[in-house]
């Protein structure tokens, strides 16, 4: 992803489209204006005039968080292929609307119930079913460093759990 450089405070506006957006952005800081407050990773600022390798190093940072920035919250495509930074594992269709509805409220609880109606629209075949595919997706997703957590008669939760390691390369096909 590509940094925006922005002149501030002339182009604020266009700055909130890009932090809404999730795009990485260096503040051209003229004259005495005042950088604003932020405490967003994707973005940082330096006062102009400024050395161009001054202006190369804040950008070559700001591609550093985004690399970690985007490497923490999974995305599941419509292939059902789960990704997390550049590690990835294919999902079969249930195992995929479940993660659906797992993603959809990322680190808050989802009941049984939600989950249920997410991965069997047309009804649930049992209560054990969804045990079993929410074991195997524990299974799958570990290698992400994924975990789905257990919410004693609530739901289940899906969350990050200890660091996976190095996310550079694909994960072996779990199927």
């Amino acid at each position: 992803m590509d940094v925006v450089l922005l002149r501030w405070p002339a182009e604020a506006g266009r700055r909130e489209e890009l932090a809404a957006a999730g795009a990485p952005r260096l503040l051209l800081v003229e004259g005495s204006a005042t950088p604003p407050a932020s405490s967003d990773c994707l973005e940082d600022w330096i006062r102009v005039p400024v050395a161009e390798s001054d202006v190369a190093l804040r950008v070559s940072n700001l591609v550093g968080r985004t690399a970690d920035h985007g490497a923490g919250r999974p995305s599941l495509d419509g292939d059902g292929v789960l990704r997390r930074g550049n590690a990835w594992v294919p999902l079969p269709p249930v195992e995929s609307r479940l993660t659906t509805a797992l993603l959809e409220r990322y680190g808050a609880v989802v009941s049984r119930d939600a989950l249920s109606r997410a991965g069997w629209p047309d009804g649930a075949p049992g209560r054990n079913a969804l045990d079993v595919h929410v074991l195997r997706l524990r299974r799958r997703i570990g290698p992400l460093g994924l975990a789905i957590r257990t919410v004693r008669s609530r739901g289940y939760l899906l969350e990050l759990s200890s660091p996976a390691g190095d996310l550079s390369e694909p994960v072996a096909n779990l199927a």
